[in-house]
C-alpha cells in the first residue's frame, strides 16, 4: 500500500507542477511573449514538461525515505523578457501565475471536500484524494514563494525591488542551489505549521 500511496502521490505532485509551469507560459504570452507556445509547452501532455529526476525519482525517494516533506519540478517554461510589453510587471506575473494557480486549484477541491463532508457523500478514500491534492497545492505554491533562486519568489522580489539591487539577485542566482539546500535542511521545516494551518483554515479538517 505505501508504494501504491507514493505513486498516486506522485501523480498529483506531477499534474500540479505542469499546471504552475502552463500558467507561468500562459500569463507571459498575455505579455506579449510567444515563447512557451512557440517551444510547444502550453500543453497538458506530460510528456512535454516532465523532468525525469525533479518530476518522479525525487519525489519517489523522498516519499519512501519519509523525509517529511516531499517537492518536485517540472521542466521550466521558457520565456523570453525582452518580448514583454512591461518587462517589470510582466516578470511579476509570470512568476506570480504558478503559485496562484496552485492556490487556485486547492481552493476549488477544499471547497468540494468541504461540500462532501457536510452532505456526508463521499467515503473516506476520496476524502483522503482530495485533501492530498489540496495539502499538495498549498506546499506548492508556499515553497515557491521562498525568494531563492530559480524559485517563483526570487522573482516576485525582484521585481517589486528597484533596479539597484539588481546585482543582489544576480549573486543569488549564483549560488541558488547552495542556498536552497541550505533551507530545505534548516529552515523549510519551520514552514510546515502554516502549511497546516491553510490547510486547515481551508478545508475546515483538522
Amino acid at each position: 500500500m505505501q508504494e501504491l500511496d507514493a505513486v498516486f502521490y506522485i501523480i498529483i505532485l506531477i499534474i500540479s507542477v505542469i499546471l504552475h509551469e502552463i500558467s507561468h507560459g500562459y500569463v507571459a504570452e498575455m505579455f506579449g511573449d510567444p515563447t512557451a507556445r512557440n517551444a510547444g509547452r502550453l500543453t497538458l501532455n506530460p510528456i512535454k514538461h516532465l523532468d525525469p529526476f525533479g518530476s518522479v525519482i525525487l519525489p519517489f525517494i523522498m516519499i519512501v525515505a519519509k523525509t517529511g516533506f516531499v517537492f518536485g519540478w517540472a521542466k521550466p517554461v521558457p520565456y523570453n523578457p525582452n518580448n514583454l510589453r512591461n518587462k517589470r510587471w510582466g516578470t511579476l506575473a509570470i512568476a506570480s501565475a504558478g503559485i496562484f494557480a496552485n492556490l487556485l486549484i486547492a481552493v476549488l477541491f477544499a471547497l468540494g471536500m468541504r461540500i462532501l463532508t457536510h452532505y456526508g457523500i463521499a467515503n473516506e478514500h476520496a476524502i483522503s484524494l482530495i485533501g492530498t491534492i489540496v495539502f499538495l497545492n498549498i506546499l506548492l505554491a508556499v515553497f515557491n514563494l521562498v525568494p531563492i533562486p530559480p524559485l517563483d519568489g526570487s522573482k516576485i522580489l525582484f521585481s517589486l525591488l528597484p533596479a539597484r539591487f539588481h546585482a543582489i539577485e544576480a549573486a543569488l542566482e549564483r549560488y541558488g542551489f547552495i542556498l536552497l539546500i541550505v533551507f530545505l535542511v534548516f529552515i523549510w521545516q519551520y514552514f510546515a505549521p502554516a502549511i497546516f494551518f491553510i490547510f486547515t483554515w481551508l478545508t475546515g479538517i483538522l
